[in-house]
């Protein structure tokens, strides 16, 4: 990873962090986009190496993704992997300003969004990668393309669960539109013991509370990260699920075309961006 470029969201704490620190361990520059300017600073502190940077936007908010994406493609001629981390869960239903719901927003336009505005970049950097967080949760989830902001009903994890299944579906369909060269994989890291759910609200939280006690450790949930961002093993793999970096399988929905192309259309119409 010497003198690689990686953007990187969601490193300012659990899984990411870790991830962050390790690249960088390995030689990468980190670019890090955070939310939180206090927590940002402190994790940028932490990781080791020289010209490390941060940028800062609302994850939920589409034109701010836009401007630091624009930020970021500005600055950096070359990006050798992006890394869509930040995720939430929420428990009970939130509106973000665009009228999205919080988790679609927060958890599936961001990495649209981000992906898009970066495009260029990591098509002119030969190898490149986009590796994306999903998660085992998406598992027994369908989409429903009339309610994609949740309006009908509401339950936080089923939410999330679709959220998730998003991710493995944009994926799906940004190896048909990247060219050549450039990779796309996503990944389950497994139940781990972050700050993810502690601020859910309500019951749910202490839920979430009691189940870390059996959940692994932050090192293990970000090994497939850090495998799929540097690993020469999965080079030219694309369009792949992972879990405890092995190839793993992805429920029937997720492998659906059709449903990964209308998501992505569906997106497009959302965020007034095109490929």
């Amino acid at each position: 990873m010497n003198g690689k470029v990686v953007v990187i969201t969601g490193a300012t704490s659990g899984i990411g962090m870790v991830a962050a620190e390790r690249l960088a361990a390995m030689g990468a520059r980190m670019v890090l986009v955070a939310r939180d300017k206090t927590r940002g600073a402190a994790a940028l502190g932490r990781i080791p190496g020289h010209g490390n940077t941060i940028y800062y936007a609302d994850l939920s908010r589409i034109a701010e993704m836009k401007r630091v994406a624009a930020e970021i493609a500005a600055a950096e001629p070359r990006i050798d992997v992006l890394i869509n981390n930040a995720g939430a869960l929420f428990n009970s239903r939130q509106v973000t300003a665009d009228g999205l719901e919080m988790t679609f927003a927060t958890n599936h336009v961001s990495y649209f969004v981000l992906t898009h505005g970066l495009r260029e970049r990591l098509a002119a950097t030969p190898g490149a990668r986009v590796v994306s967080t999903a998660s085992d949760a998406h598992k027994g989830k369908k989409l429903d393309f009339g309610d994609l902001q949740a309006e009908k009903g509401y339950s936080g994890f089923a939410v999330y669960g679709r959220s998730k299944l998003c991710n493995i579906l944009f994926t799906r369909e940004l190896t048909r539109r990247l060219p050549k060269g450039v990779a796309a994989n996503c990944l389950h890291p497994g139940f781990v013991s972050t700050r993810f759910g502690d601020q859910s609200g309500g019951a749910f939280s202490m839920v979430v509370k009691i189940a870390k006690l059996f959940a692994i450790s932050q090192e293990k949930g970000a090994e497939t990260i850090v495998y799929l961002a540097s690993s020469p093993d999965v080079a030219a793999s694309t369009g792949a699920y992972f879990y405890k970096c092995k190839l793993a399988t992805a429920s029937p929905e997720a492998q659906d075309d059709g449903s990964a192309k209308r998501l992505w259309t569906e997106t497009e119409k959302i965020t007034g961006l095109t490929w």
